[in-house]
């Protein structure tokens, strides 16, 4: 007869604290940050509440983990469905608002978590808000690369490309925003037409 695995004490306490991770992104997402409390994120974790101390000094330690967490996968993601979207920078740049309207037409979408979060936190040195902070700079980054390419693409120099990733930010941002708010996806068609007329004013 088959017995039952036995998972080791190091294991266990390693799944306490992705259990943790789950349920403080899934309730700060959803909720904000002030509004959840530690006891809610023990609960919701089915962890004990001495496995929180274990591995987290403080809620705002935990929040940031969480938050590294998901710019992880949510760039992977975004990162993947952009590529997809086209062989061109041009197409890949204009694909990435058709990538953003899936998402604001998936059940539980609350808006960026980054700008959620960095709105709740007053001072720019708090590592939540310093993990807000380097996302919005890895999706700069990501912007950045794809405008390069399309600056080499139509002949256009650096400056160009380097204004562009800064105003295609402000246009994902702006367009995440409008969602959230409105509670309409088509936001990023519309973000997506004045990508085109960007793209359009800045060609050479």
């Amino acid at each position: 007869m088959n017995t039952p695995a036995v998972q080791n004490p190091q294991a266990r306490e390693a799944d306490a604290r992705e259990r943790l991770l789950d349920a403080a992104e899934a309730l700060i997402y959803a909720g904000g940050i002030h509004a959840t409390g530690v006891d809610a994120i023990v609960r919701a974790a089915g962890a004990a509440r001495k496995s929180f101390y274990t591995y987290f000094d403080s809620k705002d330690a935990l929040v940031a983990a969480a938050l590294s967490r998901r710019d992880e996968r949510w760039m992977r993601w975004f990162v993947a469905g952009t590529l997809a979207r086209g062989r061109t920078p041009q197409a890949r740049l204009i694909g990435m608002f058709d990538v953003l309207r899936e998402w604001f037409a998936s059940d539980g979408f609350h808006g960026c978590a980054f700008l959620n979060a960095a709105g709740e936190i007053a001072s720019p040195d708090d590592p939540v808000r310093v993990v807000a902070r380097q996302h919005k700079e890895r999706l700069l980054a990501f912007a950045q690369e794809q405008s390069d390419a399309w600056a080499l693409a139509v002949g256009a120099d650096r400056r160009v490309a380097a204004r562009l990733a800064r105003q295609w930010l402000i246009l994902i941002d702006g367009a995440i925003g409008v969602a959230l708010v409105s509670g309409d996806a088509d936001a990023a068609l519309d973000a997506r037409s004045a990508g085109r007329s960007l793209l359009a004013a800045l060609a050479p």
